[in-house]
C-alpha cells in the first residue's frame, strides 16, 4: 500500500509541477485542455512523423506537449509502447477507410484498386514509420496483427474475395484473389518499408523519393490491371 500511495502522490506532484506550463496549441478550443493523455499521443504522433522513431527522444515528446518527463513516464512508460499505441490506432483507421473501397459496388474493380493505391500512398507517406511498426508486429506477434486485420476488414475484406474469386474461376481475370492482395500490398507498401535502402543504393533525395510515389498511384493501377487481363493460370 505504502509504495501505491508514493506512486500516487508522485504522479500528482508531477502533474502540479506540469500545470504551471501554458499548453498553447494543446487546448481544445474553449472548453478546457484536452486529456494529458490525448496531449501526449497528439504531440508523439506529430515528432514520430516528422523525425522517427529513432531521432524521437521520450524528452523531446514532453517538451512537444507541454509537460515534464515525469507525468510522460507515469502514463506511458516507454517510447516503444507508445510508438506502437499511436501506429496500431493509425494502421486501424488506416485499414477502415480501405475497406470503404471493398465494400462500394458502385465502383468498378480497376476504380477500386486505383482508389486503394491511392489510400496506401498518401497514408504511408504521412506516416512513414508504420511500414517499420507493421514489420516488427510481424516478426514479433504476427497473430496479434492478423487478429486485427481480421477484426476491422473481416467484411469488406470477404467481400471482395468473393468477388475476386468468382471472376477468377470464371476466368474473366487471371490473377489468383491471393496473388491480388500480395501484389497490391507489395508495390505499395516495400518502397517505403526499404525506403533507406532504396534512396541510398540509387541516390534519392527525400524530395526525389515522394515524386517517385506519387508517380506509383498511376503506374501501380496499370499494372495491377496487366496482371488482372493476363490468361488465367492452367487448372487441373
Amino acid at each position: 500500500m505504502g509504495k501505491a500511495v508514493r506512486s500516487k502522490n508522485a504522479a500528482q506532484g508531477a502533474r502540479k509541477k506540469s500545470s504551471g506550463k501554458t499548453a498553447g496549441p494543446h487546448r481544445d478550443g474553449g472548453s478546457g485542455e484536452a486529456s494529458t493523455e490525448e496531449r501526449i499521443k497528439e504531440a508523439a504522433r506529430k515528432l514520430f512523423t516528422q523525425k522517427g522513431f529513432a531521432a524521437t527522444r521520450t524528452r523531446d515528446i514532453a517538451e512537444e506537449a507541454g509537460l515534464n518527463l515525469a507525468l510522460l513516464n507515469y502514463y506511458f512508460r516507454s517510447k516503444q509502447k507508445l510508438f506502437d499505441l499511436i501506429m496500431m490506432e493509425n494502421f486501424r483507421q488506416f485499414i477502415t477507410g480501405l475497406s470503404v473501397n471493398f465494400l462500394d459496388d458502385k465502383l468498378t474493380m480497376d476504380q477500386r484498386v486505383e482508389k486503394m493505391v491511392t489510400a496506401y500512398i498518401d497514408f504511408l507517406t504521412q506516416f512513414p514509420d508504420l511500414p517499420l511498426f507493421i514489420l516488427n508486429e510481424i516478426k514479433g506477434n504476427p497473430s496479434k496483427l492478423a487478429t486485427k486485420i481480421r477484426e476491422e476488414l473481416a467484411p469488406a475484406r470477404s467481400h471482395l474475395f468473393q468477388q475476386l474469386k468468382a471472376a477468377h474461376q470464371a476466368g474473366r481475370i487471371g490473377l489468383n484473389p491471393f496473388h491480388f492482395i500480395t501484389n497490391l500490398v507489395g508495390l505499395t507498401v516495400f518502397p517505403f518499408a526499404a525506403r533507406p535502402l532504396l534512396q541510398r543504393v540509387n541516390n534519392v533525395s527525400d524530395e526525389e523519393f515522394t515524386a517517385y510515389m506519387q508517380e506509383r498511384k498511376r503506374l501501380v493501377p496499370m499494372w495491377i490491371k496487366m496482371m488482372l487481363a493476363a490468361p488465367a493460370e492452367a487448372r487441373p
